[in-house]
């Protein structure tokens, strides 16, 4: 079902890092399936799972909810494995916390990058500053902080952190539990912004905005 990843493997002092992509929403706002809407010709999710391609994220979990046979139909895909959240509605938490427990599953371990599918303009550079920051620094936690506002996605989550997701409810993440232990968290300056698309209007505001 997937062809064979070139991208070089990235590494922290620790071990492998892979992605973990979330796909699973219902798109309530967007009105179809906004993984597969178009942005300069390309599918949202495309965009993110080529900047963890090209970032040298390995491997790479997606989770995907109930649109998931349309999106696997409409996506160019690698190595990335699959993963059906089987109750979507649970929020975004689960999906976390679903593909968390794949990821903790495999050998040899790995820490992981958390992206969201609905943000297309994801950096790879980005994810490559944060993985590097977590070499330096013995915090499980790097959450990027944006020039432009927004985030803290991409977000990396050290494997001796994935506990945390048990703290994550409904649709809001990991956003309560980093507030709750600051002190597991490094921030990291980066330029620019990352922004959701949740809605028609925000894809047509991104589209304007990058002419």
């Amino acid at each position: 079902m997937t062809a064979a990843s070139s991208a070089p493997q990235t590494l922290t002092r620790d071990g492998r890092v892979g992605g973990l992509v979330l796909a699973a929403g219902a798109s309530s706002r967007f009105g179809r399936p906004k993984a597969l809407a178009q942005l300069e010709g390309r599918p949202l999710l495309q965009y993110v799972l080529d900047a963890a391609a090209e970032a040298g994220l390995d491997p790479v979990v997606v989770v995907l909810g109930d649109s998931g046979p349309q999106i696997e139909r409409g996506i160019r895909w690698r190595r990335e494995r699959r993963v059906r959240n089987p109750d979507p509605a649970r929020g975004l938490s689960s999906s976390l916390r679903d593909g968390l427990a794949d990821l903790a599953a495999m050998a040899p371990l790995v820490d992981a990058v958390i992206l969201l599918g609905d943000q297309p303009r994801t950096s790879p550079d980005v994810i490559r500053q944060i993985v590097d920051a977590s070499r330096k620094t013995d915090r499980p936690i790097i959450a990027p902080h944006y020039a432009g506002g927004g985030g803290p996605h991409p977000l990396f989550l050290r494997r001796d952190a994935f506990w945390l997701a048990r703290e994550a409810a409904n649709d809001r993440g990991l956003g309560p539990a980093l507030a709750a232990h600051p002190d597991l968290v490094e921030w990291l300056d980066v330029e620019g912004t990352n922004p959701d698309i949740d809605t028609p209007a925000d894809l047509e505001a991104l589209q304007a905005a990058h002419g």
